[in-house]
């Protein structure tokens, strides 16, 4: 990078001092003079246009001293009406030196009745330029104007251009070298250090702090790499946990179906009654292995972004009442009891599915925590946000070192055992559905008196047309 950037300054500096050499050394004497020629042209055509008006001396005279030239009007018949010298010796229209009529009768004989051109001082040898137009109508005149002014000769003054150029091209070419090499290892620094800290990267070190150079860009970089390392980080970890969770979550109905497949074999194979209990263990085991499984795949399609809501307007009221009442009939053989309170008719859109299974996972939950009070307690409510349904227990409790983890995939509290139902990624599943109906959720718990979690279906997600 820090030959990169030498190179690409050092061809911007030598173009431009190219283009002021050829401007400022082979073109000069052709743009003054080009410019010499366009001024004097101007003048003549003030200087006809004002003829004859009153005052037209004093705009003469004022002209010839700003200029530096010589002036000589004519009338018709060759005779001077107005005349003024700037110049002195240099003067091919005054004097001695005065070609005034041999300039009018060029005058005449040219097509446009205008002539000038650069002439060569035979007296001073110094290099004059002459302008001659008719005033009036070329075939009947009114006059005569003629011009003439000094060429100053710029051959010196290249001279000097050349000797300042070449000193100021030395000192800028010595400048260059220590600008560019001081800022090409300022912007090269932090991308060898960047680069350095990438190869740690790729190497298995998440933990790098990428540092910046001062440089918007660089620090930009840096921001995003250190923010990818990061997040390579929270992936790997969350796959480390991934790997110990779902081989913890396995191992243990994969235990228990060979334990019991072995007792039936060696033990209760001949006897109807204990094979039976045997069966519906397994049979329990796999339908909790396959809710594991599909959890797993549940989950993972929901946050890779594969899952589309199909929305639909229902009534909440009566969709919980029908939840609530299939729990019920889990009160006779596990002893929970469940307390369902709304506040009427709730019409709300979303997907009914999706959220059924979150008001499920939330009961789930609070079941496989509630401990020995055994008390649900679902609600729903009007508020100024939306619908809010809640599922409470009665259980232990969460600090808030468990709170701010609760969602978070595989964590499981201090209080967990294995789960009465579920298969422990309820949560994760809750908090994956609720962010992509984009509605607000959360807990509130207090130790040892239990927890209250909750979400809000939105008044814009209310009676939406499909």
């Amino acid at each position: 990078m820090h030959s990169h950037i030498w190179y690409w300054f050092m061809i911007f500096l030598m173009a431009v001092f190219v283009l002021v050499w050829v401007f400022q050394i082979l073109f000069l004497q052709t743009f003054y003079e080009s410019m010499k020629v366009n001024d004097i042209i101007q003048l003549a055509d003030t200087m006809i246009t004002v003829y004859e008006k009153d005052g037209y001396d004093d705009i003469y005279t004022k002209l010839a001293v700003e200029n530096d030239m010589c002036i000589e009007v004519r009338d018709r018949y060759g005779r001077v009406v107005y005349s003024k010298d700037m110049m002195g010796i240099n003067c091919v229209i005054h004097g001695l030196n005065n070609q005034t009529m041999d300039i009018i009768r060029m005058v005449k004989a040219d097509g446009d009745g205008i002539i000038y051109g650069k002439q060569v001082n035979p007296a001073t040898h110094s290099s004059i330029m002459i302008y001659a137009s008719v005033i009036g109508n070329k075939d009947s005149p009114d006059g005569y104007l003629v011009l003439n002014t000094p060429l100053v000769p710029v051959t010196s003054t290249v001279d000097i251009l050349k000797r300042q150029l070449l000193i100021i091209t030395f000192t800028l070419i010595v400048l260059a070298f220590i600008i560019s090499y001081i800022v090409s290892k300022r912007l090269s620094d932090p991308i060898v250090r960047i680069t350095k800290d990438a190869e740690q990267l790729a190497h298995g070190r998440y933990d790098i702090q990428f540092k910046g150079g001062g440089y918007s860009e660089v620090d930009r970089l840096a921001h995003t790499l250190t923010y990818a390392s990061h997040e390579i980080n929270r992936v790997d970890t969350m796959q480390r946990d991934l790997i110990a969770n779902a081989s913890h979550d396995l191992r243990t109905p994969l235990t228990m179906l060979k334990a019991y497949a072995e007792m039936i074999r060696d033990l209760s194979g001949d006897n109807p009654v204990k094979r039976a209990e045997h069966l519906q263990v397994i049979i329990e085991e796999t339908d909790r292995l396959t809710m594991l499984v599909n959890d797993i795949l549940d989950l993972s399609k929901m946050e890779n972004g594969t899952v589309t809501l199909d929305r639909s307007t229902f009534d909440m009221e009566n969709r919980l009442k029908e939840i609530v009442e299939r729990y019920r009939g889990l009160s006779a053989v596990s002893g929970y009891t469940f307390h369902l309170q709304t506040d009427g008719e709730a019409q709300v859109y979303c997907d009914a599915g999706k959220i059924e299974r979150v008001i499920c996972n939330l009961i789930n939950n609070a079941m496989n925590y509630s401990g020995d009070s055994k008390q649900i307690y679902i609600t729903q409510s009007h508020t100024p946000e939306g619908i809010r349904i809640s599922v409470r227990d009665e259980g232990a409790g969460m600090d808030q070192a468990t709170l701010s983890r609760i969602f978070d995939k595989y964590y499981r509290s201090e209080n967990y055992q294995r789960q009465v139902m579920g298969t422990g990624l309820g949560l994760s599943i809750v908090k994956a559905v609720l962010r992509l109906h984009d509605y607000a959720f959360g807990v509130e718990s207090t130790v040892g008196v239990g927890s209250d979690f909750w979400f809000i279906i939105h008044p814009e997600s209310e009676n939406k047309d499909a």
